[in-house]
């Protein structure tokens, strides 16, 4: 099977999610390897997470790219977006649920986000066995936009920002978070018609 280039671009952006897991959660002492760490203003600083950071901001730009590359060149394909949602939660969702494991932000916030995708996903899906196709909405965007520069920043131990301590980094997560819960009440309202067509049909 051959890829147009937005799949490709998709195809790298799950591989490049797969290869910052590994980075964050296998214990590479156990064989030989040592990521070096400096102190930097009384922050220590792993080598290992700036090297996750600046794989996921290259990866989350593929984001961009590969959805201008597809509508530019008419290239959009059910799989194409399929993939793309799969992609797309694999690297942010993933980052978030290891940085709630490592203590770095609340594990509220992957919860949250989690639990929102599996409703949206759910809706998408009941809409378009009725023939309804949901476009995402300006709160789902902004949602990911702050997903994206909350994490970006907390791979790089929000700097320069922590240096004024200014918590930036978890300022973008916490709004993205809320975001998330917004987008996904507008959703709901969006579709509640098929959602509730399908319950009386269940109970009728």
């Amino acid at each position: 099977m051959k890829f147009n280039l937005p799949t490709k671009l998709t195809f790298l952006r799950l591989f490049l999610s797969i290869v910052i897991i590994v980075l964050l959660i296998f214990p590479f002492y156990r064989i030989g390897i040592e990521f070096k760490t400096f102190l930097y203003n009384n922050i220590l600083v792993d080598i290992r997470y700036i090297i996750s950071g600046v794989l996921f901001i290259f990866a989350a730009y593929t984001d961009h790219l590969d959805g201008k590359f597809a509508r530019r060149d008419n290239q959009v394909t059910d799989f194409g977006k399929f993939l793309d949602a799969i992609a797309d939660k694999v690297l942010v969702n993933s980052v978030l649920i290891i940085f709630a494991s490592q203590g770095f932000i609340s594990v509220f916030i992957p919860v949250i986000i989690v639990i929102r995708d599996i409703v949206v996903d759910a809706i998408r899906m009941l809409s378009a066995s009725k023939g309804t196709v949901v476009a995402a909405r300006v709160g789902g965007k902004i949602k990911t936009a702050c997903l994206m520069i909350g994490i970006s920043l907390t791979f790089i131990y929000n700097l320069p920002f922590e240096l004024w301590n200014l918590q930036v980094s978890k300022f973008f997560l916490y709004f993205g978070t809320i975001m998330s819960i917004v987008s996904g009440i507008e959703y709901y309202k969006l579709n509640k018609k098929n959602i509730f067509s399908d319950f009386k049909d269940e109970i009728l």
